[in-house]
């Protein structure tokens, strides 16, 4: 006959010190003599130090004991769990006693073995009292192995009268549970009844509550959470479709009144306290909804944006108002939407957070003003995909607070410079984007076509020819912000259309201009970021520190070039020979410094330039003393023969600025040009052409004149910490998808809108 043994409860605790606590104690007595072993100098595999060491060292002594508890607990181990295991199945309260009682005078008598002086450690004697419990151990496992053996006996002696074994006394302690008709202890049937019990009360609450009534389904109704951003878009043009013919509600209203600002809404309220509202003020508010969150059928909460402020909406159903019911007018709305709210001001009150209420407008009414058709992304991951955030900037503008400071801050920057401009008397002009030749700079041009005159003109690289030409004809100061086009390509600094800022001063020379740049950029810095210093992070990583605050740096060209390669320069005035080609050609071999071709003198030495000079100019710096080959609009400078009075201004190791004494020697001029066309022929496609009526307006008198350019762009990127162009760019260039233009349906053709059909017009 099989034997029965059933776990009582309590049994845990039997288990716990057995296969628990008495382990850790294993392991942190075992730890203890292995700290001892290491302060002894006592080395492996020596059990014990010898009896020399115990005698001149305290610590060996110690290990001696510490080891010798160790081992006699390890001895006594197995027999206790096997005690704690069996006992505990008869005595679980007695048990489990008995092993904590164990333990404790395991931890003494261990405690007694290593702090004794004596020989052998006699103080162990504090904690002997573990035999008692050893003993009582031993004693509850006989008492239940009698128990079980008695149960046995009587089991297989006494017959019952239908011939069935009588019960043990176990199973006589059992009791029958009526429902399942197994026999079970006390405390089991008690549980079970209990059980049985909580589920009939349940059962009858449920039987009494009145039927829920489901919640209507519109045609075509679906989780949205399930749906790709393809099926979201078909799934919602359709019902603002619906909308747009049924008229319940209109999503595409005329009008809706603001009468509050949000930015002026937070700024006016913010010192409401948690449950105190303005009822008698009624506020009219619009945004885009970027989260919707409902608490029930009677709550709904948004958080709309609008100007760059966010502002919590709580909308409750004994507070609508209006002629459209609350279900009526939140169910239409998701995420991406504008919506107009009328309400009036308060700080709500959570009864969990009582003292951290947010404040928000108390919707009276929510009205649908324009829906969004398209999944937008969640606040949580954002939107990070590069191509994604240009090519539809306006998504990245909704969801990417950065991009839409950033274009702030250019805007400051921009009304900055033409503040400071306008207050030192000079006049903003427009000029030609188109011309039918491209002068002011050195660079490629872009070509474009007038079919009037069937003749190609150059879109402008630079405003300064007719600037200039201004000048001449009496307007002293002047300047133009605005738009240039260089067909050069698009990379981390560069845009094929880009925006700078020129101005010419008459009477003034390249070192008035000089002290003009350091007091225009250093004070928009200030202006634009509080202070003047700045950080700048390259794609590498590399972090720059900024100090725009005047004065700068000054480099003179040619010596800092022939410090860095050792080399002694021809004369300035034979900067443009044969001979200085192959002298700049040995040079750049010499230093391993590669150019491009072709290779011109102008093109060598800027490359010596870029390599040398500008990887210096981290903070604000002015290079000066270029070769008059390099600078055919600028004048010669007055002391040095070769050289042209001009600088640029260098940040980061990137320009910002390209100025000089303008040069108004018609004489002069016209030669420069030459210089410039024989470079063309060579290949430079950067090279100016001859701009005949600006050389005939020079020969009307310009005055002495400084002129100055420099990139608005550029000054965005590093007064906003961007390594890229395209960030500080409303609309910068990209390619043209080709993949996606057969893909992309519009919400019209989604919908099967078909276009009106335009009149039929008489044939010419």
């Amino acid at each position: 006959m099989p034997i029965t043994l059933i776990v009582p409860e309590g049994y845990g605790y039997s288990a716990i010190i057995a296969l628990g606590v008495i382990p850790i104690l294993a392991f942190v007595q075992g730890s203890v003599v292995t700290s001892f072993r290491k302060t002894s100098g006592v080395n492996y595999p020596h059990a014990y130090a010898t009896v020399e060491q115990t005698k001149s060292n305290k610590d060996a002594h110690k290990f001696n004991c510490a080891q010798r508890a160790h081992g006699n607990l390890l001895e006594n181990i197995p027999q206790t769990i096997a005690c704690l295991l069996f006992g505990g199945l008869f005595y679980p309260r007695a048990t489990p006693a008995l092993g904590a009682f164990w333990v404790l005078s395991r931890i003494l008598y261990a405690y007694g073995y290593i702090t004794s002086d004596k020989p052998n450690g006699k103080g162990r004697a504090l904690g002997s009292t573990f035999w008692l419990a050893q003993l009582g151990l031993v004693g509850v496992c006989v008492a239940g192995a009698l128990q079980l053996f008695v149960s046995q006996v009587r089991t297989h002696t006494i017959v019952m009268a239908d011939g069935s074994a009588p019960p043990t006394q176990d199973v006589a302690n059992l009791h029958l549970d009526e429902v399942t008709g197994e026999r079970v202890s006390k405390s089991e049937l008690k549980k079970r009844q209990k059980q049985r019990e909580t589920e009939r009360k349940k059962a009858e609450k449920a039987a009494a509550a009145p039927p829920k009534q489901e919640k209507k389904k519109t045609t075509g109704d679906v989780d949205e959470s399930d749906l790709n951003p393809n099926q979201y878009f078909e799934i919602r043009s359709g019902r603002v479709n619906h909308l747009r013919q049924s008229k319940q509600p209109n999503p595409y209203p005329h009008k809706f009144q603001v009468n509050t600002d949000l930015r002026e809404f937070v700024a006016q309220y913010e010192a409401l306290k948690p449950g105190e509202h303005k009822k008698d003020v009624e506020i009219r508010v619009a945004g885009r909804v970027y989260t919707k969150r409902a608490a029930g059928a009677k709550l709904v909460f948004y958080d709309i944006r609008s100007n760059g402020v966010k502002v919590q909406i709580m909308c409750q159903s004994q507070e609508a108002s209006g002629d459209v019911a609350f279900e009526d007018q939140h169910e239409p709305l998701r995420r991406g939407d504008i919506i107009g709210i009328i309400g009036y001001p308060g700080r709500t009150a959570p009864k969990n957070r009582p003292n951290e209420g947010e404040l928000s407008v108390f919707a009276q009414q929510v009205i649908l003003l324009t829906p969004c058709l398209h999944q937008i992304p969640s606040e949580h991951f954002g939107l990070q995909d590069v191509e994604t955030r240009f090519r539809q900037r306006y998504l990245d503008l909704i969801i990417n607070n950065k991009s839409r400071d950033i274009l702030i801050t250019r805007s400051k920057i921009v009304q900055y410079i033409r503040n400071y401009f306008d207050s030192n008397g000079f006049i903003e002009v427009e000029t030609p984007m188109m011309n039918a030749i491209a002068g002011g700079a050195t660079a490629k041009p872009f070509v474009t076509h007038i079919n009037e005159y069937n003749a190609n003109l150059f879109m402008r690289v630079a405003p300064e020819l007719y600037l200039k030409m201004l000048v001449v004809g009496g307007i002293d100061r002047v300047y133009e912000l605005g738009k240039q086009f260089r067909n050069e390509g698009a990379d981390l600094t560069h845009n094929p259309e880009f925006t700078t800022c020129e101005f010419y001063e008459a009477y003034a020379d390249v070192y008035d201009v000089m002290n003009r740049t350091e007091e225009l950029v250093s004070g928009m810095a200030k202006h634009v970021t509080g202070g003047y210093v700045t950080k700048f992070h390259t794609k590498e990583g590399e972090e720059y520190e900024v100090n725009w605050e005047a004065p700068w740096k000054r480099i003179e060209m040619i010596p800092a070039l022939e410090e860095a390669t050792g080399e002694k320069f021809p004369p300035g005035d034979q900067l443009h020979t044969a001979e200085t080609n192959e002298f700049f050609k040995k040079l750049l071999k010499k230093v391993n410094v590669e150019c491009s071709p072709p290779l011109t003198n102008a093109r060598m030495l800027d490359k010596l330039v870029g390599e040398f000079i500008e990887e210096q100019c981290i903070n604000p710096t002015f290079i000066t003393g270029h070769p008059q080959m390099m600078s055919p609009l600028a004048k010669y400078h007055r002391d040095q023969p070769g050289i042209c009075e001009r600088f640029e201004a260098f940040v980061c190791k990137k320009e910002i600025v390209n100025a000089y004494t303008e040069l108004n020697d018609p004489f002069d001029q016209r030669l420069r040009f030459e210089e410039q066309a024989r470079q063309k022929d060579q290949g430079d496609d950067e090279a100016q052409l001859i701009d005949e009526n600006f050389c005939t307006s020079l020969e009307f008198g310009l005055p002495p004149t400084g002129g100055w350019g420099m990139g608005v762009d550029r000054m965005c990127m590093f007064l906003t910490d961007n390594y890229t162009i395209r960030e500080v760019l409303a609309f910068p260039f990209m390619k043209e998808e080709k993949n996606n233009a057969q893909e992309t349906k519009l919400a019209a053709e989604v919908v099967g809108i078909e276009p009106q059909k335009a009149e039929d017009l008489p044939k010419p």
